[in-house]
């Protein structure tokens, strides 16, 4: 993994963990979530920036059950470019109370330093997300095909302006014609 890359999901995670500021958004999660059907790869679709992605197109995210319990998370990007140097990160995730907040987890990339990963939207197929965290600074939409359709990224965006989000500050990221 680029040294570079790792500081600075250490860095994002460690202030996101810290930030105390008042919420402007609804990040409430969602209140069923069948950790099975949610596994898999997702594809990155559009995010607000942050120093730990910069520059990256091509994004995906694959979460897989460890025999722990807790998940197994990939995320992948080239950068620049889609046939730019691939940069992986690796990490883990946990649900710290499943049957209360099944929407919310704990990810980290970094030793200890977890930091929230908020499920607040899931279509009943699990073929979209709105994900969001305990500081209104992230917002990512995520799609199990890199090319949804312009009408379920309609309803992502109404759904993320409807909890408060400015959609006008996500980065729409490239990802490749098919898979």
């Amino acid at each position: 993994m680029h040294k570079k890359f790792i500081y600075y999901v250490f860095i994002s995670v460690f202030v996101i963990s810290c930030k105390t500021s008042e919420l402007t958004v609804d990040n409430s999660a969602v209140n069923q979530l069948d950790i099975q059907h949610y596994l898999g790869r997702w594809y990155e679709i559009a995010r607000f920036d942050h120093p730990f992605e910069r520059n990256l197109v091509g994004v995906t995210a694959t979460y897989e059950l460890r025999e722990d319990g807790k998940i197994r998370v990939i995320n992948k990007g080239y950068k620049n470019s889609l046939d730019g140097k691939l940069k992986t990160a690796k990490g883990k995730a946990k649900r710290p109370n499943p049957e209360k907040e099944p929407g919310r987890f704990k990810v980290a990339f970094f030793l200890f330093f977890y930091a929230d990963y908020i499920v607040m939207e899931l279509d009943e197929n699990y073929e979209q997300a709105l994900i969001g965290s305990s500081s209104d600074d992230y917002l990512w939409i995520l799609c199990r095909t890199p090319q949804p359709g312009q009408e379920v990224i309609d309803t992502i965006l109404n759904k993320a302006k409807a909890r408060g989000y400015d959609t006008s500050k996500l980065i729409w990221v490239e990802q490749p014609k098919s898979e």
